[in-house]
């Protein structure tokens, strides 16, 4: 039984606390906040620091469910403890320089230091991975993802669930475009050069809400990345995928709608084929977030590998600053 303590009980936490209950491999022992009260209100054993939290409690897991700002000071004091693993909300600390250096913390402490990015691990864009590994569509050549979650128009945009979004100075792509970075490098590798266009539009933000990014990959990849948070899309639900995506190949196109569905159709064909259904899960993003703890469990208790190491996330991060320079400069940047 793994012993897990969380900081951090802010919008977000919901989805982390419940994905954790459904482990059997694992036990909830303690959770800390800034906010008591927010904390208190999860029902689970709180306490008043983290210091206090990891020393009484003795976590094998530190999952850490707080804004970049937090998380160089939580990594600093969890290394101390003898901890099995750290999990890390995304963006990952403040700046490059910071994130290195804290994977370096972890590295040297020779505790794991896992980044909860979990787009990857939403079922569609594994689905969709495997069928590309498998020769479905041939060689892949384009691929567009069109965000548009459809929540950030007016003055009141994002304040009834994370009102933090508004003052973000960097806020489309290192709030959510990050997710879009990794998964792409996770269906086709790492880019070779990106070239953004970035703007605002909802002027109530401080940050950008709407652009263009182009990443071009190996083997001739193209990767179209359209996001505008003040548009939407055809779901009942338009956070289930928060947008609609083409992957396109020699062979056919694989489609991903809005409802969780991906299609297969064949090149030449009219007709698609339903290669995946619609998405039920009550929880965020097609259950991503229980998936990605699973799937730590399962690296500590059956041996396998982790994904999206702190180590492997500094791309995603280097990859972001690239895009922000090159939106800057409006010029493409190698990587």
């Amino acid at each position: 039984m793994l012993r897990v303590a969380c900081v951090g009980a802010g919008y977000f936490s919901q989805f982390h606390f419940e994905g954790w209950q459904r482990i059997a491999d694992t036990k909830l022992v303690g959770v800390t906040n800034r906010d008591r009260a927010k904390a208190e209100a999860t029902g689970l054993p709180v306490f008043d620091t983290l210091e206090a939290m990891l020393t009484e409690a003795r976590p094998d897991i530190l999952d850490v469910i707080v804004s970049p700002q937090g998380h160089a000071d939580a990594i600093r004091l969890a290394i101390n403890h003898p901890l099995k693993a750290i999990i890390c909300q995304k963006p990952f600390c403040t700046s490059l320089q910071e994130a290195e250096e804290m994977t370096a913390l972890a590295e040297d402490a020779d505790i794991p230091l896992i980044i909860h990015e979990n787009f990857r691990f939403q079922p569609w864009f594994r689905a969709i991975r495997q069928h590309i590994s498998d020769g479905a569509i041939g060689r892949p050549l384009q691929a567009t993802f069109r965000l548009r979650p459809g929540d950030g128009q007016g003055p009141d945009a994002y304040l009834e669930r994370q009102p933090y979004f508004q003052q973000m100075e960097r806020f489309l792509i290192h709030e959510t475009g990050v997710h879009y970075i990794d998964t792409f490098r996770f269906l086709f590798g790492d880019p070779l050069a990106v070239y953004s266009d970035l703007r605002r539009v909802n002027p109530a933000i401080a940050g950008e809400d709407a652009g263009y990014v182009l990443f071009d990959h190996a083997d001739g990849v193209r990767v179209v990345f359209d996001g505008n948070r003040n548009l939407d899309h055809a779901a009942e639900n338009t956070r289930c995928t928060m947008g609609e995506g083409l992957f396109e190949g020699t062979d056919g196109t694989l489609t991903l709608l809005g409802d969780g569905s991906v299609w297969l159709r064949k090149f030449g064909e009219i007709d698609a084929t339903r290669i995946l259904p619609p998405d039920n899960s009550p929880n965020f993003g097609g259950d991503c977030t229980h998936n990605l703890q699973a799937h730590v469990v399962n690296a500590l208790t059956q041996g396998e590998g982790f994904e999206n190491t702190a180590r492997e996330y500094l791309t995603v991060v280097a990859i972001e600053a690239a895009i922000y320079k090159s939106s800057q400069e409006q010029s493409k940047v190698e990587l």
